[in-house]
């Protein structure tokens, strides 16, 4: 009679049962989250930290940006530059910078594993983002026209009249007709 071969008919242990079942991977899953998650709490910035990343960004992003008109896909990509490197403030345009100190403000929002930075200013008064922070890293989004950098009127002078009158005041314009209201009386075949 043949012998019998434990090896290929080995049953499987419970690590390799409990890998290959689908609550298994989500209870996997749900630690290496939690891992991530602790790990994001630890090596969040401080806020300080983060305004001064969000401010060098925003000072890079005046240079790249003053005037000369990028459109968004040159924006993303100078904010991926902008993560990883730090401005020069010689190069800065003092006004800019001095019209964006006057003009806008940076506030910082701390989430449980995240902070984010929103620019307020009259433009956007709920904000707009122009920065993540977690892992330790400020990731820039700043737009250069999420920016207030001078403030004026929309249009011209706002008493001046789109269409302006063609005649003087002693012009005679003729009478007017007289009108006699009509009043709906109902069908007279009724």
């Amino acid at each position: 009679m043949d012998q019998f071969n434990r090896d290929t008919y080995k049953r499987d242990t419970v690590f390799q049962e409990f890998y290959h079942s689908c609550m298994g991977k989500l209870i996997i899953l749900g630690v290496i989250l939690f891992i991530l998650f602790i790990i994001g709490i630890m090596t969040l910035p401080t806020e300080r930290q983060i305004q001064a990343e969000v401010y060098d960004n925003i000072h890079q992003c005046l240079q790249d940006n003053y005037n000369q008109s990028n459109d968004d896909l040159d924006e993303d990509f100078a904010n991926i530059a902008r993560t990883f490197t730090t401005a020069d403030t010689t190069l800065t345009n003092r006004d800019a910078l001095k019209w964006y100190k006057k003009y806008n403000t940076v506030a910082v929002y701390n989430h449980t594993a995240f902070a984010t930075a929103y620019v307020h200013n009259t433009i956007h008064p709920q904000g707009v983002r122009v920065g993540i922070a977690l892992f330790g890293l400020v990731i820039s989004t700043v737009n250069y026209y999420d920016l207030v950098l001078d403030v004026g009127p929309a249009r011209g002078r706002f008493e001046e009249r789109l269409a302006p009158a063609t005649f003087t005041d002693d012009t005679d314009l003729g009478e007017n007709p007289h009108l006699i209201p009509y009043h709906y009386k109902g069908n007279p075949e009724d």
